[in-house]
């Protein structure tokens, strides 16, 4: 199975593609990470659309069974939450349009999922998705790194509903 994880932002929107499965083992195969970037300069409107129309041929090319998207769960400074917001609303709408299982975690959720503790740093995040997908580095920038987390979240999360459906504890 094909996730596609998505880190909203305006300036910088995450992704990573992650092969897994629900085995019960807990690798996975990194086949793809990145960020779209938009120019500050341009009018929001502008830059939502550039958003739209990369998302749109991302999803093209790398044909996903799911998207998750990071859930803006709470932003001290408003500036930045409502670009990321807007973001997140364009990834979610497009992957709904297009008939995609859509899953929505917060920051906290990533955390818990893929290091096991729900206030890890982001460099113990980091560390874990470049264990879990062995790879050689941790992969860059950030974003990017943020949204394969993202997308290892719903392997892990769908394999703990899964067993707690058949009644089988974690």
């Amino acid at each position: 199975m094909f996730v596609l994880g998505i880190d909203p932002g305006l300036t910088r929107c995450g992704f990573g593609l992650v092969e897994g499965s629900f085995d019960g083992l807990e690798s996975f195969k990194a086949l793809r990470a990145g960020v779209i970037e938009t120019d500050p300069g341009m009018e929001v409107e502008k830059r939502l659309g550039q958003l739209l129309v990369e998302l749109r041929a991302l999803l093209s090319e790398t044909q996903p069974d799911a998207v998750v998207v990071e859930r803006v769960f709470f932003q001290r400074n408003a500036k930045t939450a409502i670009p990321v917001a807007q973001a997140s609303g364009v990834a979610v709408a497009l992957a709904g349009a297009l008939d995609l299982p859509v899953r929505q975690f917060t920051a906290q959720e990533v955390k818990l999922a893929v290091t096991g503790y729900g206030a890890a740093s982001k460099i113990q995040v980091q560390g874990m998705v470049t264990r879990l997908c062995s790879l050689s580095e941790i992969p860059k920038p950030a974003d990017a790194a943020d949204a394969l987390a993202l997308a290892i979240t719903y392997f892990m999360t769908s394999r703990t509903e899964r067993r707690l459906a058949l009644g089988r504890p974690g």
